[in-house]
C-alpha cells in the first residue's frame, strides 16, 4: 500500500487562538475554515496541519500527545531568531552530533514544536 503524505489534526480549545498563532507566529496561511464544523486547515509551503475542537466520536478530556511535531526548516538558526522572544522555549538552538542544527517550542495548547536544519 503506497502511503500519499500524513496530515496532522491538533485539537484545540479555542480554534480562533490556535490559528493566530499559527499564522501571525509562525507564517502558515489559513486556506480553509469552517465555523460549523470548528475546523481549519493551514499551511506553509509543503506542509499542511488541520485543526478541530474535539468532536463527539472521540473521547477527549484534555490538550495532550505524547510526541513532537518536528519540521526540517532551511536555517533553523534564522527562524530561532524570529521566534525566540516570543514563544515559549522547550529548549533553544544547539547543533546535536547527528548534523542537524534544532530548537523547541510550543504552541498556545502545549504541543511541542521542533524546528531543524542540516549543519
Amino acid at each position: 500500500m503506497y502511503f500519499k503524505r500524513l496530515t496532522p489534526i491538533l485539537y484545540t480549545e479555542n480554534l480562533a487562538e490556535t490559528i493566530k498563532f499559527y499564522t501571525e507566529v509562525l507564517g502558515f496561511i489559513c486556506t480553509d475554515f469552517n465555523e460549523e464544523w470548528q475546523w481549519a486547515s493551514l499551511h506553509k509551503n509543503e506542509i499542511e496541519i488541520m485543526l478541530s475542537k474535539p468532536n463527539a466520536h472521540i473521547k477527549f478530556d484534555k490538550i495532550g500527545f505524547t510526541g513532537s511535531f518536528y519540521f526540517e526548516v532551511e536555517n533553523a538558526e534564522e527562524f530561532w531568531n524570529i521566534l525566540k522572544k516570543s514563544v515559549e522555549i522547550v529548549y533553544p538552538l544547539e547543533t546535536f552530533e547527528w548534523g542537524m542544527m534544532e530548537f523547541a517550542i510550543k504552541d498556545n495548547n502545549g504541543y511541542i514544536l521542533q524546528f531543524g536544519s542540516k549543519t
